[in-house]
């Protein structure tokens, strides 16, 4: 493995086992140097490793995005470390009030909207690397954005303002020829936490019909990064 300034960086945000990773070993492939973080730094070492072990410079960071200007100061000190950040993506995702959005109460969704401040600060940590570079940004979201899903709650709310947030980004970049995106993810992504809690909770349940795979989806932010032609990408098997 050999280190160079000269090689474009990935940043994770909300690196995880399923979809984070299959990113980072995606552009890793395509000789990006990786930078993940995420607040299970006892995962870090094991991450590592993996991507080690497939010659891919990488480092870790421990950032707990729900702390104020946690998210920028690990921004910082990924480009410290690295010396550029040529793509950022956001998977970072936070408890909110879920439940039918009949009984949604107002406190709770405004506890649930003030976690997108988290992906704005993000954002704008970000923005004067990728206009250096003609970077790119993508997000991840939920289905619930784009279909009604009236028994989620307030993540409906938190999947709409991640994808209009974006998709205005998109609009508003592009003429600087920076990406900014979203992957719409309409199904249980398998290797997560998510799925693999679903799973234990129902473990009789048949849900083949409804995963999708982390390195298919990961193609697709490699492949939206790549070509810059749509703010969105919807992957639904759900609706």
């Amino acid at each position: 493995m050999t280190s160079s300034k000269a090689h474009p960086v990935l940043l994770v945000v909300g690196a995880g086992p399923g979809l984070g990773m299959s990113v980072a070993r995606a552009f890793g492939r395509r000789g990006y140097r990786i930078a993940l973080a995420s607040r299970s730094a006892d995962r870090h070492p094991g991450y590592l490793d993996e991507l080690r072990s497939l010659g891919v410079e990488a480092a870790a960071f421990p950032v707990d995005v729900s702390a104020p200007g946690a998210v920028a100061d690990a921004v910082a000190r990924v480009r410290e470390s690295f010396g550029r950040i040529d793509v950022a993506y956001y998977g970072a995702a936070a408890p909110v009030a879920m439940g039918p959005i009949t009984e949604l109460e107002p406190d709770d969704a405004g506890a649930a909207l003030a976690t997108v401040t988290r992906a704005v600060e993000f954002a704008r940590a970000v923005l004067p690397e990728l206009r250096a570079r003609t970077g790119a940004l993508v997000f991840v979201g939920g289905l619930s954005a784009v279909v009604p899903m009236p028994d989620v709650g307030a993540l409906a709310l938190v999947a709409a303002a991640y994808r209009a947030y974006a998709l205005n980004l998109h609009a508003a970049l592009r003429p600087e020829g920076v990406y900014a995106g979203t992957l719409t993810v309409g199904g249980m992504i398998d290797g997560g936490d998510i799925a693999a809690a679903t799973r234990a909770g129902a473990p009789e349940q048949d849900l083949t019909a409804i995963t999708l795979q982390p390195d298919d989806l990961a193609e697709r932010v490699w492949r939206m990064t790549d070509d810059r032609a749509d703010g969105e990408v919807v992957v639904d098997v759900i609706s």
